[in-house]
């Protein structure tokens, strides 16, 4: 560091003291990140200024958050997301399949309208793909979070939360079979003029072991006007579906399968 002539050092210091980024101003003087982070850090000390890293958290500042998205973001990450909060790392992970590049991209944009400011990444893993969003914030956007897994303990949503969902339970119901659920094709079979005729028809499928996630999704479901039942497999009612021909058609509407 000492290798920079010291009128560089100065003028980085202006811009970053002007709100200038880190990385902005590490690229346009050509000085490695590391370095204009060493500098800030230093000259912080100096002065006495104590950092506070500057957040766009709905909760922390009470600006107005894009309600569409936080529904659609706050169903997948009841599904396939955890947050991970650790003193020197913290993030929300949303698990896609790999299959699904509408999907991942949908998540990712969906993080980015509730919290522009956080950066996002994309760690790809065998059969999905891990999508992520950095701050500590994430645990004030879901005061869901907590020790152990999602259906070892009570999942019930926050009065704000609820009113999101209310106002938008289609985009609510869509993160959730985006995350836990599907849309396939089934079959039967039945005599027609003595004749054995197979019939497909299709149906969407929720699957999730947590109680409380179960009954947000039926309960919204039922306001929705669909109707669905339980299929209970080795004595569990983990899922839920939805095969009548007009909650289908409901479904494909403001659904519609994985993409």
């Amino acid at each position: 560091m000492g290798q920079h002539n010291p009128s560089i050092r100065d003028e980085a210091l202006a811009l970053l003291r002007g709100g200038t980024t880190n990385r902005v101003v590490a690229e346009l003087l050509n000085v490695p990140r590391g370095t204009i982070g060493w500098w800030l850090h230093e000259d912080r000390k100096r002065r006495g200024v104590e950092y506070v890293q500057a957040t766009d958290c709905p909760v922390c500042t009470g600006r107005d958050v894009d309600r569409v998205a936080y529904a659609y973001l706050l169903g997948l990450y009841l599904g396939d997301g955890h947050i991970i909060a650790k003193p020197k790392q913290n993030h929300l992970s949303i698990f896609c399949g790999e299959t699904w590049a509408g999907l991942i991209d949908e998540a990712e944009s969906a993080m980015r309208r509730v919290m522009p400011m956080p950066r996002t990444g994309r760690r790809h893993r065998s059969g999905c793909v891990e999508v992520k969003s950095y701050t500590k914030h994430w645990t004030c956007v879901f005061p869901q979070h907590g020790p152990g897994k999602k259906h070892e303990r009570r999942i019930i949503l926050e009065p704000w939360q609820q009113e999101i969902v209310d106002a938008h339970p289609w985009d609510f119901i869509r993160g959730l079979i985006h995350s836990d659920g599907c849309r396939n094709m089934n079959w039967t079979t039945r005599m027609v003029g003595g004749v054995r005729k197979r019939y497909e028809y299709p149906r969407y499928w929720f699957t999730n072991v947590s109680d409380d996630i179960r009954e947000l999704y039926t309960d919204t479901l039922d306001k929705l006007g669909i109707e669905w039942t339980h299929c209970t497999r080795a004595g569990k009612k983990y899922n839920i579906s939805v095969a009548r021909r007009a909650s289908v058609a409901l479904m494909d509407a403001h659904v519609g399968p994985k993409y």
